[in-house]
């Protein structure tokens, strides 16, 4: 048995094909089934049920999963002692970030990050939050970046900032009038909301029910993305709440439908999470310093309450 044995075996499991799970190791995947059956029959059981189509871990296979995932961060934790000790930051780093932070966080930070840190090859995804639980708790994400607190036992949370709530209130919109938003103005029916599965979406239904006590949960019009709930919002059809850092992106005859809230301003908290397991800790630390570097001069917000997406139900 041989940790890259148990390293194709991993591959294999996240990607439920032999041929992808080879194109991701480097491998041929003749070279990669051969591997995989020699350590089969070293152990004398079946890992993978190759009948099923895409692949799948048979009983005895996930507990073998399970151990070799053991087995292959505590031989990474080695090679992050040395590391650490040189004092070297490299390597392959695999990211995860929501969808509500990356288009707004991403260019912010990630040219600065790769001047100063060259060596490290930076993996990044773009994923919702249960996702990004599941990956990291499976080993196949070192870090992401998610709105918080998570409460997740596996997974520890560092705060990366507090992203304030936005107003975007058109013209002729009942608010469109008030200089400063209040919690209590909001109309849960008025809003308008990502699609589910946004944790950004969730905060918001928890921001109103707060305010209000309401548990309606049936909204006129839902959307994936910002862009298309300010244009829907420009069309007469309600208001929508943005993140503070979407905000700096928006048209110039936009601004003027922003309106800000009273302070304490209704807030995000944004962290960067990882496993407790603690590998490539030098990396998120890198990480962590450069992405708050960025963010100190771009958010001024200083009084802030924290909406948890957790508690929108």
């Amino acid at each position: 048995m041989t940790i890259t044995q148990l390293k194709y075996v991993l591959a294999v499991a996240e990607h439920q094909n032999f041929t992808k799970a080879a194109e991701k190791t480097f491998v041929t995947q003749p070279t990669l089934s051969m591997q995989i059956q020699k350590l089969e029959d070293e152990l004398a059981i079946q890992i993978f049920d190759r009948t099923k189509k895409p692949i799948e871990l048979t009983g005895v296979g996930k507990k073998i999963v399970e151990q070799a995932r053991n087995i292959v961060n505590e031989s990474e934790r080695m090679q992050d002692v040395v590391d650490q000790e040189k004092g070297f930051i490299g390597g392959t780093f695999k990211l995860g970030i929501i969808p509500t932070v990356m288009p707004t966080l991403l260019p912010m930070f990630l040219k600065n990050f790769a001047n100063r840190y060259p060596k490290v090859q930076l993996k990044i995804e773009e994923l919702n939050t249960d996702e990004i639980i599941a990956k990291i708790n499976d080993g196949y994400l070192d870090a992401a970046i998610a709105a918080t607190p998570l409460d997740q036992e596996k997974i520890k949370e560092r705060v990366l900032y507090y992203e304030p709530f936005v107003g975007y209130i058109p013209e002729n919109h009942r608010l469109s009038e008030k200089e400063k938003l209040e919690v209590n103005d909001l109309d849960i029916d008025d809003i308008l909301l990502l699609e589910d599965g946004h944790c950004f979406r969730d905060g918001i239904i928890n921001l109103c029910k707060a305010s209000k006590g309401s548990s309606h949960d049936k909204f006129q019009l839902e959307s994936g993305s910002f862009e298309t709930l300010i244009k829907l919002a420009d069309e007469g059809l309600g208001m929508t709440l943005l993140p503070y850092l979407h905000t700096l992106d928006i048209l110039p005859t936009q601004t003027k439908n922003l309106k800000y809230f009273k302070e304490p301003s209704p807030a995000r908290e944004v962290s960067i999470i990882y496993s407790k397991s603690e590998l490539k800790m030098q990396i998120i630390n890198a990480l962590h310093d450069i992405i708050s570097g960025v963010i100190r001069g771009a958010i001024a917000f200083q009084d802030v309450k924290i909406i948890s997406p957790t508690k929108s139900k």
